[in-house]
């Protein structure tokens, strides 16, 4: 068995142990969301954790980890007898991104159970992990419908199992864990919130701290038991104050001062709900009995806020977690009850980089804006490149105010990952008809199943009431639901795009696009294109606010070459497609239509477009050109493309929603 690193070895990341810890002592605060940059010992805290945990005591057989003392009336291995028991570590679970519904809740026999009636049901994830850890890593990348079974069982402390009537209910208390990497794409507020606590890890910048850490890593690497020997002492010493702090748990007093600093604090923030308040409470209260103390003061509440409200703060979802503590200083001296001179010491809280991590920090600067310049310049020379622009690049310019669009779909029937754009057949969605099943049955479609058995009953001796099923008679359920796209924005980012105005909008365009793309799980991939080349900017990811901040910085100025920028938005879709072949491809290029620089640009321009059509990728031309003479270049670009055009004007008149809607008309019409 490999021997964990030591928690206690860990260096730095003071918030990240400390809400770890806390869940450990009471894990009714809810869990914790680990954020963090990769590479930052997220894993190998949650791991070092489970070392640290008391051993439990379970009925000696079953599969559920029943508590001797309280079994559950409930368990699908009970009734049990008083009598043997056995005590073993708890245990630390770890959910696979990939797993399936069946692996983490479990899976019930369903011949058994149309045949005999009884409840045969294999335990999943959710039941190995009672009374111990459930560690989700990346759990951003997590199907939804996945994270809503996690979180919905970790909030009412059991799993539920239910198929065509059948039903089984276990225990499923565990402290649940996850982490992941922003970059890689935001979970979505509502499950935000379904986190108690959250905390921002980041490496250190101090080199001393780092040379520790390496310092400690190669050691551990070296001989992992001698190390973890070294270490044994400390560890000793947490795994009892958590055993003392959980028995003094039920005597912390939550005074009434408290709670009213509580619920001022969560109404100054505007969370909503009112899941921040118990959670805070809760947190206040272990922080206490970690403390050792039997009364919650101003500095636990101070804490609890950092650790609770963070992500709960979030409005869009290009915000940063993060908090204000000044504001939260003022809102718990306002509400102290106390004399100025008697107030907590405010440096109470965590050393530095607190759970706000980059959302408490102020945001970085942006260039100014030169509206007296470039933007009250005049847009001369339309007909090419902007008088003065054509080889200089220009500082960036600010997205317009974003908008809601509609549906944005990509025509026909997908497979792909699991989303809200796009019809596809899915696992979870509305019954559209049945099949064999390949491989494991996951979803029974029952009326299908019962009408393959019923012709075979007297050839197979049935004489009970009970309905013969075999294996061939059962049939799965087809069903079809949405799916997440690939959304890739090709954006002409030369000098014949460089008017500032024109350039806030066409990214206030973007904007509105990709938030769209966050709400309905998509993956976004960002193609510029302007001097001599086109760039990728950002490869396809699931992280929106990656592609929005990218979007921001874009330089304009230089060259216009089209040709360029679409073969290489059609190299970032052919490795695209080796890595995520059933992912379903909109593609929208923002331009004017004008092509500059080498021979024949135009020309080069509609062969490239021609290989988008070849291959049928859905596609939307967002027309930026302007001024009284109008070439109608972007049109022929959607047409080559076999796609459709739209003004940039008509972006703000909800025309960019329909799009899609034509490109489906155009294909049969075709």
């Amino acid at each position: 068995m490999t021997t964990p690193f030591p928690f206690t070895a860990i260096v730095g990341q003071d918030d990240l142990r400390l809400a770890l810890l806390l869940n450990a002592v009471s894990p009714a605060v809810g869990g914790v969301l680990v954020r963090g940059e990769k590479g930052t010992a997220k894993s190998t805290a949650v791991r070092a954790l489970s070392a640290l945990l008391p051993a439990v005591d379970v009925v000696s057989g079953c599969r559920f980890s029943c508590d001797p003392g309280s079994p559950d009336p409930g368990c699908p291995d009970g009734p049990h007898e008083p009598g043997a028991f056995e005590s073993r570590a708890a245990r630390m679970v770890e959910l696979p991104v990939g797993a399936s519904e069946d692996r983490l809740v479990g899976a019930l026999d369903i011949e058994r159970a149309l045949a005999e009636g009884v409840k045969a049901f294999e335990p999943g994830l959710l039941a190995d992990a009672h009374r111990g850890i459930l560690y989700v890593d990346e759990v951003n990348l997590l199907h939804d419908h996945l994270v809503d079974l996690l979180l919905d069982a970790a909030a009412m402390g059991a799993s539920y199992v239910e198929r065509e009537g059948v039903s089984v209910r276990h225990a499923a208390r565990f402290l649940l864990v996850g982490t992941m990497n922003p970059e890689e794409g935001e979970l979505r507020p509502q499950l935000l919130d379904r986190f108690g606590l959250t905390v921002e890890v980041r490496a250190s910048r101090e080199p001393d701290q780092r040379v520790e850490v390496v310092r400690r890593r190669l050691a551990y690497d070296d001989d992992p038991a001698a190390f973890a020997a070294r270490w044994a002492e400390e560890e000793a010493a947490v795994r009892q104050r958590i055993v003392t702090a959980r028995e003094l748990l039920s005597s912390v007093r939550l005074g009434d001062g408290a709670l009213r600093q509580i619920a001022a604090t969560c109404a100054a923030f505007e969370v909503d709900g009112m899941r921040a308040d118990i959670v805070m409470a809760r947190t206040a209260t272990a922080l206490a009995a970690w403390a050792g103390r039997t009364d919650v003061l101003a500095e636990d509440v101070r804490q609890a806020a950092l650790l609770a409200l963070p992500h709960r703060r979030r409005r869009n979802p290009f915000d940063a977690p993060g908090l204000d503590e000044d504001k939260l200083d003022e809102t718990l001296e306002e509400f102290s009850g106390e004399s100025p001179g008697d107030d907590p010491d405010p440096d109470g809280g965590p050393d530095g980089g607190g759970p706000g991590g980059g959302g408490g920090q102020p945001a970085p600067e942006e260039g100014p804006q030169q509206d007296g310049g470039a933007a009250a310049r005049p847009e001369a020379g339309e007909g090419g490149e902007p008088q003065g622009s054509g080889g200089r690049e220009q500082s960036p310019v600010r997205a317009s105010e974003p908008f809601r669009t509609k549906v944005l779909s990509v025509p026909g029937l997908g497979e792909g990952a699991a989303g809200r754009r796009s019809r596809a057949r899915t696992e979870h969605g509305r019954t559209t008809g049945a099949r064999r099943p390949r491989g494991a049955l996951t979803k029974l479609h029952l009326a299908a199943t019962v009408q393959a058995a019923a012709p075979h009953q007297r050839a197979r001796g049935r004489s009970g009431a009970g309905l013969v099923v075999r294996r061939d008679d059962l049939r799965q359920a087809t069903r079809e639901g949405r799916e997440g796209n690939l959304v890739l924005f090709v954006v002409d980012a030369s000098g014949s795009m460089a008017a500032r105005r024109r350039m806030s909008a066409v990214k206030g365009a973007v904007l509105s696009l990709l938030l769209d793309a966050y709400q309905r799980r998509d993956k976004v991939g960002l193609v510029t294109f302007r001097g001599s080349a086109g760039e990728v900017v950002l490869p396809p990811t699931s992280s929106v606010d990656a592609a929005a901040a990218r979007l921001e910085s874009l330089p304009t100025g230089g060259r216009t070459p089209l040709a360029a920028g679409l073969l290489k938005a059609h190299e970032v879709l052919r490795v695209e497609r080796l890595r995520d072949p059933a992912r379903r491809v909109l593609m929208v290029v923002v331009t004017d239509g004008r092509a500059t620089g080498g021979p024949e640009p135009v020309a080069l321009a509609g062969r490239a477009a021609r290989l988008f059509a070849a291959e049928g990728v859905a596609s939307v031309v967002v027309d930026c050109e302007s001024g009284p003479v109008r070439l109608g270049l972007a049109g022929q670009l959607a047409g080559e493309l076999g796609g459709t055009a739209v003004t940039l004007d008509e972006l703000r008149a909800d025309s960019i929603a329909g799009l899609v809607k034509d490109v489906q008309g155009n294909r049969r019409a075709a």
